[in-house]
């Protein structure tokens, strides 16, 4: 029982990032800004954005779950806020603020946090947990991928 609150918590924790995140982002995915931008060949369509994020905020949710059950501290309650202000504030750097070598070190930031929970939570008990993971970091890759494009060739 005490997963399922742990559960619901980081749902409401992470969607709640998100949906600040978009509030930050405003209208800028439309906006002349972006638009104008040289894209990289391989940016994704819109829509794989919003079913790519709903299913890492679900997979980190219930990782987070399993982590918090077995080894809350205070520590890795710091390390999660970290990845938590580091993914709002892609969003208000990037998009709202148009600084994108800082959203490109703000991303890689965010890759090397939740790679390190990879890594450093991945002992026995969470062993096969930490997989779900995985969608996140494949995406964080993907994102650093499209916003290096982006500095590099704008």
């Amino acid at each position: 029982m005490k997963r399922i609150g742990y559960i619901i918590l980081f749902l409401a924790l992470n969607f709640g990032g998100l949906a600040l995140g978009t509030l930050f982002m405003g209208n800028e995915v439309t906006g002349e800004w972006y638009t104008a931008l040289n894209k990289a060949p391989w940016t994704p369509p819109g829509w794989v954005f919003g079913f790519a994020w709903t299913t890492i905020m679900i997979c980190f949710s219930i990782y987070l779950a399993f982590l918090f059950e077995i080894r809350k501290s205070t520590y890795v309650t710091i390390i999660y806020g970290i990845a938590l202000i580091l993914n709002v504030s892609w969003n208000l750097v990037f998009f709202n603020q148009h600084l994108v070598t800082l959203g490109l070190i703000n991303l890689v930031a965010l890759l090397l946090v939740i790679v390190y929970f990879f890594i450093s939570f991945g002992d026995d008990k969470l062993s096969k947990a930490r997989y779900l993971l995985m969608p996140y970091i494949l995406w964080l890759c993907i994102a650093v991928s499209l916003n290096l494009y982006i500095v590099t060739n704008n």
